[in-house]
Parts: structure tokens; sequence; C-alpha cells
């Protein structure tokens, strides 16, 4: 199997170490199949993508992308590709990328588009596409995003790799930590976001994405309208009854 789920959170393991973790068209399909199963499920909190092996991923199987495979191939991998990453910010629960190795090219534009990413120590981040004379132009997008305009062009127009201290600095990721922490501390992350409500979450998670593509104004206007309908939520005011009355509330994730 490309991709292994473990049912513990919600834990998706790239797994196919021997080729770097390379997000070939088969892999992406399995991993959008595996970010929809049960995404409905109140009992699913959170979603975890890590790897197996010292590379987290390489990004497209250049094997695939040869010119005897065809436009249409091609085609059909980057549309894939996209509709992977553009399903990660509309997912009701966070999606936290544990990285713990090397990811490049569409691996880092993966690891992007995650709303949380821990990495260890000794995780590099790079778009060498340029390199092989295919610009990382899709990678781009999510990158594009998180990191300042000219520091996403440097990586992109000299595909040198970037350290992960450089990447916690600039905004590719969230911490970093020693290699024999990151188990426990995207873990940490993990149970402290279980400790909320998941509707609450959902709608916050949502209302981000959608006032950040917004000038200011509309975005205070998104988002003092979303404060409203959090209130009109069960769990909106059983955390405020249960603040004022000094006590654990009892999240009813609606």
């Amino acid at each position: 199997h490309l991709i292994k789920v473990i049912f513990l959170y919600r834990n998706i393991v790239l797994n196919n170490p021997g080729k770097r973790n390379a997000l070939s068209l088969s892999m992406l399909k399995s991993l959008h199949q595996d970010i929809l199963h049960n995404i409905d499920s109140t009992d699913l909190r959170v979603i975890i993508i890590s790897a197996e092996g010292p590379v987290f991923s390489s990004g497209h199987d250049l094997k695939e992308l040869t010119e005897r495979e065809g436009t249409k191939q091609h085609m059909d991998i980057f549309k894939t590709c996209s509709e992977v990453m553009t399903l990660l910010p509309k997912l009701p629960v966070p999606v936290i990328a544990k990285v713990n190795g090397l990811a490049t090219a569409a691996g880092c534009q993966l690891v992007a588009s995650c709303d949380i990413a821990v990495a260890s120590e000794k995780s590099r981040f790079a778009t060498p596409g340029v390199n092989v004379g295919l610009f990382c132009s899709t990678p781009a997008v999510a990158i594009g995003r998180s990191l300042p305009r000219k520091v996403a062009l440097e990586i992109l127009f000299t595909g040198e790799p970037m350290t992960a201290q450089d990447a916690l600095l600039h905004g590719l990721i969230s911490r970093v930590v020693p290699e024999d922490q990151l188990e426990g501390e995207t873990l940490r992350i993990a149970h402290k976001i279980c400790e909320s409500s998941r509707a609450v979450l959902a709608l916050g998670k949502a209302t981000f994405y959608k006032q950040m593509e917004q000038d200011i104004g509309t975005a205070y206007q998104i988002a003092s309208q979303v404060m409203v309908d959090n209130l009109a939520l069960k769990d909106g005011q059983e955390g405020i009854e249960a603040f004022i009355s000094k006590r654990k509330p009892n999240w009813f994730h609606s």
C-alpha cells in the first residue's frame, strides 16, 4: 500500500519510502480518498500527515512526466494534485503535517497546504524543479501564500534547500523540535485541538481562510457575522456558561 492510515486522531502516512514518497498519481488519489474517509464523523477531530523513511515527499514522480506519458496524463496529475491541496483548507478539522526529513517540490507544497506543520531539526524544504527544467509553478501557489514573496522566489529560482529553522522563521512551518520530540510535540498539539468543540473549530477554520482572501473591511464584516453565528451554536453558549460557572465545558460538537 502506498499509504497506511492509523485511526488515532487520524494519522495518514505516506508509505512508499523506496520511491522517496513521491506524489505519483496513485499516491495522490489514495491521499485524496483517505483524507475524505469519515471526514464528517464527529469522532474525527484532527488529521496528521506524516511519512515513512528519511524523505517526507520528493514531489511528483518525474517518470510520470515524460513526453511518452502524454499531455492527458500530465493534466490528470496536476489536476488531482491541485484537488488534494485545495481540499485541505476546506476540511472541517485541522490538518497537521509532521515532517521528519526532506520535503521538496509538491512535497513542500503539501506541507505549505496544511494548517499546521511541525518539523524535526533535520528537515529541509526545497523547490528544485528549476534544476531539471520544470519550474515548481504549482508548488509556488501554496508556498507563495506561506512565505514572503522574495523568500519564496529565491528558493523557486535557485532550487536550494531551506533549513527547518529558516522555514520556521519565514512562516512555512509552525514549529521545529529535535527529532526525538517530533511525535510527542505533534500529538500534544493534536490533544490540545481535541479539547475544543469540533463545530467551533470547523466554523473558525472556514472563516479564517475565507476572510484572508478579502480586503480588511470585508474581512471584518464576514468575521463579525460569524462571531454572531458562533454564539448561536450550542457549543458557543456552553463554552461561555462553563467559563462563567468555572467548570469544564461539556461539548456537544454542534
